[in-house]
């Protein structure tokens, strides 16, 4: 039996050193040590041996079991660390090299009009408002002298959200006129950009959801003049000293007198066209006098202060701006469109 047990060492030792990979180690720990393996087999003979031997035997079993448990042991690190030494070397990364090149975004034509309109105003003294896209009907329409019965009040052009109309979409920025003059000090210089929605269809100059820029000043001496000043430096900074506007009579109830400000098409160059409808002009923006009974409505003196408002389409800013002959380029994420800003 001893020599049984010398011959589980000697061939056990050598199968344990050989071994490739923790699988054929595993296979050997069985084999030799497992509860059906060769040296408990030969322990279960141990019964037939003398008072004497039995010791003896005992304690050269012991160190075989030993002697093989430490063989594993020390394999299973070696064999550990040749496959972590494997790993790093194939898991090498040569920082030489260089790296994979990432795109970067840019601004949206959109927000870079708004941010040169912004420079510009905030250059000639204004602040930036801004004020809620869901609205009450009392800012959007009656505090700024759109009474009841208006047509800008109708179900067929407004987005209402209440079924009484007292809650809607709003229409324009002009609600932060009031809301401006209600919480605000005098004097008043401000801007307020933001989105407005109406029920317009869906062709090259108009859009249901678009984006406009209000501007109010109330002031002492504030006068016509003021407001064609501030209109004309506006684009003329944004589209060059060449640009060619002009104003023309209008009506709105929140202001008196009324205008609006075209620019001369980009497209056809004043001659006519599909894009300003054969006009030879794009209207840019209203504007006017702050009408005397929305000053009053917020507790302003008319005898002492008077001012001028306007509303600019940020999206025929941006057509003018970049030659574009279709607003609804804007809105439809076509990046080869979008890659040339």
């Amino acid at each position: 039996m001893k020599q049984k047990l010398e011959e589980i060492r000697k061939d056990a030792l050598a199968a344990i050193e050989g071994a490739q990979d923790s699988a054929a180690l595993e296979n050997l720990r069985v084999s030799y040590l497992g509860k059906k393996g060769q040296l408990t087999a030969v322990l279960k003979q141990m019964g037939k041996l003398s008072a004497e031997e039995r010791p003896v035997i005992g304690q050269i079993a012991n160190e075989v079991r030993e002697a093989l448990g430490g063989a594993i042991s020390a394999q299973a690190e070696k064999l550990e660390k040749a496959a972590l030494a494997l790993r790093l070397k194939a898991e090498a990364v040569d920082v030489t090299i260089p790296g994979t090149p990432v795109e970067l975004g840019h601004r949206h034509p959109l927000s870079l009009i708004l941010d040169e309109a912004k420079d510009v105003f905030i250059g000639m003294g204004f602040s930036i408002a801004e004020g809620p896209e869901v609205e009450l009907a009392e800012y959007n329409f009656t505090r700024l002298n759109t009474e009841e019965g208006h047509p800008a009040r109708d179900w067929g052009d407004t987005f209402y959200i209440t079924e009484d109309s007292s809650v809607l979409l709003r229409t324009q920025t002009s609600p932060m006129q009031v809301r401006a003059m209600e919480t605000m000090p005098l004097p008043l210089r401000i801007i307020a950009p933001g989105r407005v929605y109406r029920k317009d269809e869906v062709d090259a100059t108009h859009s249901p959801m678009f984006h406009q820029l209000e501007g109010l000043v109330v002031d002492k001496g504030i006068t016509m003049a003021d407001l064609k000043g501030t209109l004309e430096t506006l684009v003329k900074r944004l589209y060059g000293p060449d640009s060619v506007v002009r104003f023309r009579p209008h009506h709105f109830p929140f202001t008196e007198p009324s205008c609006e400000l075209d620019v001369q098409c980009f497209e056809c160059k004043g001659q006519g066209c599909r894009v300003c409808k054969n006009e030879g002009w794009i209207e840019l923006l209203g504007a006017g006098m702050v009408h005397p009974k929305v000053l009053e409505g917020c507790g302003i003196d008319t005898e002492v202060y008077s001012g001028f408002a306007f509303g600019i389409g940020l999206e025929r800013m941006t057509m003018r701006r970049f030659s574009i002959s279709d607003l609804r380029l804007i809105f439809e994420n076509d990046m080869r469109f979008l890659a040339q800003f």
